[in-house]
C-alpha cells in the first residue's frame, strides 16, 4: 500500500507535475558559490537596496510632495509659524511627530549612501580583477548602469524634502540644464514647469523617485542576478580551480545560511548608524528660499566629484549670436560626467578591441599581473579623489585654515600632474610584486635561521612555500595576442590574429596593453644565470 503523502509533499508534487520545476530547483540548490570576502561587496549593494525599499515604503505613507505654502504647526518649536511647502512640513512631521519617523528617515539615507558606495567598490573589484571580460561584458554594462541610476536616485531622494540644502542642489541642477547650448533653457523650463523653482517639480520628481527609477533598478538587478546564475561565478586562482569549474560551497544549506546572516548584519550596521550618527538634519536648514544659500552646503559624496569639477573649472563663457554659452558649467557638469560614464560602460569592449582577447574567462586576474589595467584604475581614482577634494574646498579651507584659492589651484594642477604619477607608481608596484612572487617561488620564505657556509659566508635558510600558495603565485594569466602589424621583438611566440592589418591607433594601444612587463609577465631570470640564481639561498 502506497504511503500517504503529506501536505507539503503533495503541494510540491502538484507544482512539479505542472511546471516541471524539480530539475531546475535541484540544479539551483546544488549551485556552487566561491568563498571569498570580495564577493560580499555585491551582496552589500543588494541588501542595501532591500533596506531602501522597506524604509521607502514606510516614508511614502507619510510624505506629502505638495508645493502649496502652509504655516508650520508641528512639534519643532523654532519653526512654528514659518511658511513652507507641504513637502518640507511633512518631512518635519516625519522627523518629530511620526513614531520612529526620524529613525526611518536616517535608515533610508544611510542605506542610500551604502548602496552607492557598495556598487562603486564592487565595480572596482570587478575592474581590477578582470571579471568584466567575455562572457560578462553585458553584466558589467548592467552594473555600471545601476551605479548611474543609483546616483540619480540618490539626488532625487535628497531633493524631495525642499529644505534649504536640497533646494540649493536643485538650483544647481537647474543651472546645469540651462548650460546646455541651444536647448538648455527649454529643457530646464519644461522639466521644472517654468522658471525656477516652479510649482510642480517636486510633485513630478516624487513618482520618479518612488516608482520609475526603483522599478528600473529592480529589473536590472534581477537581470544581473539571472546572468550571474546562468554564467556561473568567477573565482580567484587557487588549488583545484580552473576555467571550467567552480570551487566553493553549495547554495543550500551553507551559502543560504551565510547570506541570510550577512543580510541581517548589514541591516544591523545600517540601523546602528541611523540611531547614533545624525545625517541630513533638515530642521536646521529651514525651508528653501531662492534668495538664500546654506553656508558650507555639500551634496552627498557620490555627487561631490561633479561639484568639485564645477569649482575647479575656470570662468569661461562665450557669446554666439547673442546666446551665452557657459562652458564653465557645461564642460565639467555635463561633458565630463558623460565621458567618464561612457568610458566606464564601454571599457570591456575597448580592452577586447585593444588586446584581441576573445576567450572565455572564469578565473580572475590578480591585479599585479595586469599592471597597465591596474595603473589605469589608480589613475582614474586619483582624478576622482582630486575632484572630491575640490568639492569640499570651502570646508577643508575652514577646518585647516587654508586658502580656498590655494586649494583650487592645487587641484587644477594636480588633475594634470598627479594621475600620470599615480599610473607610473602603481605600475612599478605591480611589477615589483610580480618579482616578489617569483622570488618566493624560487627561493621560498624567510625562516629566520642563519647558516654559515664552509667559505665563512653567513646566509639565511629559506623554506619552500606551501603548495596552495605556490599555485596562486604561479597562476599567471595567458599572454594576450599581438595584432598583425604591431612591433614584435625577436623570439616572440605569441599568436597572431587576423590577416588584416589593424590601424595605427589599435596597434599602439595593443602594444601598450600586451608588451612584456606590461600586461604580460614580468621578466624572469632565464638560462644558466636564472637557474643558478634559483639554486642559491636568499641573503639576509
Amino acid at each position: 500500500m502506497a504511503r500517504k503523502q503529506s501536505a507539503p509533499e503533495a503541494a510540491i508534487r502538484f507544482v512539479d507535475d505542472r511546471l516541471g520545476a524539480a530539475g531546475f530547483l535541484r540544479r539551483s540548490f546544488n549551485k556552487v558559490f566561491p568563498d571569498h570576502w570580495s564577493f560580499m561587496l555585491g551582496e552589500i549593494a543588494l541588501y542595501s537596496f532591500i533596506i531602501l525599499l522597506l524604509s521607502g515604503v514606510y516614508l511614502t505613507l507619510w510624505f506629502n510632495p505638495g508645493t502649496a505654502i502652509v504655516e508650520y504647526d508641528g512639534s519643532y518649536v523654532p519653526l512654528k509659524g514659518v511658511e513652507m511647502t507641504q513637502a518640507y512640513a511633512s518631512s518635519l512631521d516625519i522627523s518629530f511627530d511620526v513614531r520612529g519617523g526620524l529613525f526611518m528617515r536616517q535608515v533610508h539615507h544611510w542605506a542610500a549612501l551604502l548602496f552607492v558606495a557598495a556598487m562603486a567598490v564592487h565595480l572596482m573589484r570587478v575592474f581590477f580583477t578582470g571579471a568584466f571580460r567575455k562572457p560578462r561584458e553585458l553584466n558589467w554594462v548592467i552594473g555600471a548602469t545601476l551605479l548611474i541610476l543609483g546616483i540619480l536616485e540618490g539626488f532625487a531622494g535628497y531633493s524631495l524634502p525642499d529644505d534649504l540644502l536640497s533646494g540649493t542642489g536643485l538650483r544647481i541642477g537647474y543651472a546645469i540644464m540651462e548650460s546646455i547650448p541651444v536647448v538648455g533653457t527649454y529643457a530646464a523650463f519644461f522639466v521644472f514647469g517654468g522658471e525656477f523653482p516652479g510649482e510642480t517639480f517636486i510633485a513630478r520628481l516624487y513618482p520618479i523617485h518612488i516608482l520609475l527609477i526603483p522599478g528600473i533598478i529592480l529589473g536590472l538587478i534581477t537581470a544581473h542576478l539571472m546572468m550571474i546564475w546562468y554564467q556561473k561565478h568567477t573565482q580567484f586562482p587557487g588549488e583545484g580551480r580552473t576555467e571550467h569549474n567552480v570551487v566553493g560551497m553549495k547554495f543550500l544549506p551553507i551559502y543560504m545560511a551565510k547570506a541570510g546572516g550577512f543580510f541581517f548584519l548589514v541591516f544591523a550596521v545600517t540601523a546602528l548608524l541611523s540611531g547614533l550618527a545624525q545625517i541630513n538634519p533638515i530642521w536646521l536648514f529651514g525651508p528653501y528660499n531662492p534668495t538664500q544659500v546654506t553656508a558650507g552646503s555639500q551634496p552627498d559624496w557620490y555627487m561631490g566629484f561633479m561639484d568639485g569639477a564645477v569649482r575647479a573649472m575656470v570662468n569661461w563663457e562665450t557669446n554666439v549670436f547673442g546666446h551665452t554659452i557657459s562652458w564653465n558649467i557645461f564642460l565639467p557638469a555635463i561633458v565630463l560626467p558623460g565621458l567618464i560614464f561612457t568610458l566606464m560602460l564601454l571599457y570591456p569592449f575597448l580592452e577586447q578591441w585593444a588586446t584581441g582577447d576573445r576567450e572565455h574567462h572564469n578565473l580572475l586576474d590578480r591585479p599585479r599581473y595586469r599592471p597597465n589595467r591596474t595603473a589605469l584604475g589608480a589613475m582614474a581614482l586619483t582624478f576622482y579623489l582630486l575632484l572630491l577634494v575640490e568639492g569640499g574646498n570651502d570646508i577643508i579651507a575652514y577646518k585647516f585654515h587654508l586658502s580656498v584659492n590655494a586649494i583650487t589651484w592645487f587641484v587644477r594642477i594636480g588633475l594634470i600632474v598627479l594621475p600620470p604619477i599615480a599610473f607610473m607608481v602603481t605600475r612599478r608596484i605591480c611589477l615589483g610584486l610580480q618579482r616578489k612572487d617569483d622570488e618566493l617561488v624560487h627561493h621560498g620564505v624567510e625562516t629566520g635561521t642563519i647558516k654559515r657556509l664552509e667559505s665563512g659566508e653567513f646566509v639565511e635558510v629559506t623554506a619552500p612555500v606551501s603548495e596552495p600558495t605556490k599555485v596562486v603565485l604561479t597562476s599567471r594569466p595567458d599572454e594576450a595576442p599581438v595584432l598583425v602589424g604591431a612591433p614584435v621583438g625577436d623570439g616572440d611566440r605569441r599568436q597572431r590574429l587576423r590577416p588584416r592589418k589593424p590601424g595605427v591607433l589599435r596597434r599602439w594601444v595593443n602594444r601598450f596593453m600586451v608588451e612584456e612587463g606590461g600586461d604580460g609577465h614580468a621578466r624572469r631570470p632565464s638560462g644558466e644565470a636564472g637557474d643558478e640564481q634559483a639554486k642559491t639561498l636568499t641573503r639576509h
